[in-house]
């Protein structure tokens, strides 16, 4: 029998002095190509384009913003260039403002560089996600245009033609009215039916601000078939935004046309900026019942929910800015005073008093899940001067409703219910004199 060799305490110090150095060999070469790249994606808007890269890791970024011509340069630490980074070249969209292409290349062993040719100069926002609901750690390029948007000069723009159509029938009810002021009355033994007289007509546009819920990152609930609730509600406020257009003493104004996400606070602040009559803000909810069922109408509240159900959901829509990813570090004190608490008594009454005429619309033909609107700390919701509602126009959640969010049908239905609920709120309390905004 072969006899084993006697180690001394000097060769079990060897050997773990050579296993500690391949270890550490291993954990440089881990940190520098550690990594894992798990998607890559680009959500181009009229407001901003951004560009999120999911990795399994937190990763280190830093950028440039370079001119003439104009492009953004990102260098990321810790990559090896893979046919998922490659992928990002190809999904660049034709009709983003912001990007018209992008480059992508090994700029160093352990460097990955990514150029962004620009249409026109950008303010960029690079910040990291923490993982969260179904998302690993994701690094996110928000690329805002230079000189911001302004939704009430467009708005302005895209009503014109409306708003002068008004203007000149108001002059001609008024002109009508010296007219005949001091005309003999004349006997009708037949009334004959006349539109609302100018007193009982609106003297300017009413302006709806229509808010899909979601978007982007944010799918929001999603139904057993795989039906996202981010694309359905955005159809539904697509519906709702076409019948108020073609109402000739209301225009629209919707926070988000397309699949991008919007923080709750830029909602309000877009309401607020184009001096929103009221604010409505659509879902398609998930509940932890599948057997969940029918339409709900929620208002603000100052003094806690209503009900369990009531609390639960508005604490699982405020989680939307974690899930759909914001920059904490632009939230100024205004921002922060504006979700904290800016609510008034008469903007929740008149909240109230909207979402039952809502309600009642869409409770003549779709089952309701309280047959009174419910209230509860909705962030959304807290437009200090605007009326303001959010609809779950079904449960996503139940097989059965997932299917009727699908059909397009039921779709018209509930735009068209809305749409009636609005026009009945505002017969009984017409709108004052435009506001300023701020």
């Amino acid at each position: 029998m072969k006899a084993k060799p006697n180690l001394t305490r000097r060769d079990h110090l060897k050997t773990s002095a050579k296993l500690l150095g391949f270890v550490l060999l291993l954990s440089e070469a881990d940190i520098a190509f550690g990594a894992k790249i798990l998607g890559v994606r680009i959500w181009p808007s009229e407001d901003y384009t951004r560009i999120t890269l999911e990795s399994d890791s937190a990763l280190t970024v830093s950028h440039q913003v370079l001119t003439g011509p104009d492009r953004l340069v990102v260098d990321v630490q810790g990559l090896e260039l893979n046919p998922t980074l490659k992928d990002l070249v190809a999904k660049v969209k034709p009709n983003d403002p912001y990007v018209s292409q992008i480059r992508v290349g090994q700029f160093q062993p352990n460097v990955v560089r990514l150029v962004f040719d620009l249409k026109e100069p950008i303010k960029p926002q690079l910040f990291t996600l923490n993982p969260v609901a179904e998302y690993q750690y994701r690094s996110v390029f928000d690329l805002y245009p230079s000189t911001p948007l302004d939704p009430l000069m467009e708005l302005v723009k895209s009503s014109a033609k409306k708003e002068q159509a008004l203007e000149k029938k108001n002059e001609e009810d008024l002109i009508a009215q010296f007219a005949h002021r001091n005309d003999p009355p004349v006997a009708q033994a037949i009334p004959t039916p006349k539109e609302p007289p100018p007193s009982q007509r609106f003297k300017r546009l009413i302006t709806v601000a229509i808010d899909p819920g979601h978007g982007g990152e944010d799918p929001g609930a999603i139904g057993a078939r795989g039906s996202k609730e981010k694309h359905i509600v955005l159809s539904i406020a697509k519906r709702l935004s076409d019948k108020i257009e073609a109402e000739p003493y209301m225009r629209p104004y919707l926070t988000r046309d397309g699949d991008y996400f919007v923080p709750l606070h830029t909602r309000v602040r877009k309401a607020r900026q184009v001096g929103a009559d009221l604010f409505i803000s659509i879902h398609a909810d998930a509940f932890i019942q599948p057997h969940a069922k029918g339409a709900s109408v929620f208002a603000l509240s100052q003094q806690g929910a209503s009900s369990t159900t009531a609390r639960w959901m508005a604490n699982k829509e405020n989680a939307s800015d974690l899930i759909g990813g914001i920059n904490i570090k632009t939230k100024d004190s205004q921002v922060a005073h504006l979700l904290l608490d800016m609510s008034t008594t008469a903007q929740i009454k008149d909240s109230v008093q909207a979402g039952s005429s809502v309600l009642q619309r869409i409770g003549g033909f779709a089952p309701l899940h309280k047959n009174k609107v419910e209230q509860a700390g909705f962030a959304v919701l807290k437009a200090p001067d605007i009326p303001s509602i959010l609809i779950e126009t079904a449960f996503i959640s139940n097989p059965k409703e997932e299917a009727k969010l699908n059909d397009e049908a039921y779709q018209e239905r509930i735009a068209e219910a809305i749409l009636q609920g609005i026009k009945d709120y505002f017969a009984k309390n017409p709108p004052v004199a435009r506001r300023a905004t701020s």
